[in-house]
């Protein structure tokens, strides 16, 4: 059975949102662009379409080997469909918290989050190297429990069509949906480089998975979200964005004196290094908890 891909049919809607955000931002301020940002973003996008089809075979085909290796024939049924949304957006949590945490898959992921801005063109800031980091082993086990591939390829899709429209500053708290759905301000926390929020909400659909596994912080009034990397990039050139955090990490592999350093240097988190002088995201939240500790009366 063939299902459509959601993406490709949704990149008009995609277009059409983006420009109406545009417009409200001109008139209210609420969201903000700037022309360059916007472009690089646009062109990051095209490049994660055009990669994606340069190497769809390496993902189709890993997940076809994985299926021949199934533990059940998993049919395409209601209640299946049911499983699958809970398992992939599951798997979906896994392979983001673990692009933040090792540095291998975060040389990848680091292109979404490279602007400093916070708008609809911000979700299309996609990378090109997802699928030769091999980020979807993260999916292979549920072909393996024997759910199809073509299940799986379309709730992901699904997955990132929904997660396009949470990329506003234009939208505010949802009421009761916060509890459940990933929602704009609790992206926007993910976005975020303020030390509190590095490392947090790494949900699909679902914030529940951030809820249960102790990595969700709610966004603050009086803390408000400034976005970008630590170290922030100061580029607009989609070789520099794609490719930047490669460059680094070959060139620490390369500057490597042990095993061990290599191995640091390539699954450790972002910001180790050798001499024990690297900002991690632990260390950064380590500074921010004695900071407010001095504060505290």
């Amino acid at each position: 059975m063939s299902l459509p891909d959601p993406v490709l049919l949704a990149i008009p809607a995609f277009a059409a949102l983006l420009a109406l955000e545009m417009v409200y931002g001109a008139r209210t301020g609420a969201v903000r662009f700037a022309r360059a940002d916007t472009l690089a973003s646009l062109a990051m996008g095209l490049g994660n379409l055009a990669t994606g089809i340069l190497f769809a075979g390496l993902l189709t085909g890993s997940y076809a080997a994985a299926y021949e290796l199934r533990l059940f024939d998993i049919g395409f049924t209601a209640p299946a469909f049911a499983a699958a949304f809970l398992l992939e957006d599951l798997a979906y949590y896994w392979f983001h918290r673990v692009s933040h945490e090792r540095r291998w898959f975060w040389a990848s992921h680091v292109v979404h989050h490279s602007s400093r801005h916070y708008n609809l063109s911000t979700a299309l800031r996609q990378t090109w190297t997802g699928k030769v980091s091999f980020t979807f082993v993260f999916w292979l086990p549920l072909m393996v429990a024997g759910f199809p591939p073509a299940m799986i390829l379309f709730l992901s899709g699904t997955s990132l069509v929904y997660q396009f429209w949470i990329h506003t500053e234009a939208i505010g708290r949802l009421g009761p949906l916060e509890w459940v759905l990933n929602t704009p301000s609790h992206h926007r926390v993910h976005h975020a480089i303020n030390p509190r929020y590095l490392d947090a909400n790494y949900a699909g659909v679902l914030i529940v998975w951030d809820r249960l596994f102790g990595t969700f912080v709610a966004e603050r009034a009086d803390d408000p979200p400034e976005y970008g990397i630590v170290r922030q990039l100061d580029s607009h050139n989609p070789l520099v964005i794609a490719f930047h955090e490669w460059r680094s990490l070959a060139r620490d592999l390369l500057s490597s004196r042990s095993a061990r350093e290599a191995v640091g240097y390539l699954l450790g988190p972002p910001g180790w290094r050798a001499d024990g002088t690297g900002r991690t995201v632990k260390v950064i939240k380590a500074e921010l908890a004695a900071a407010e500790g001095e504060k505290a009366p």
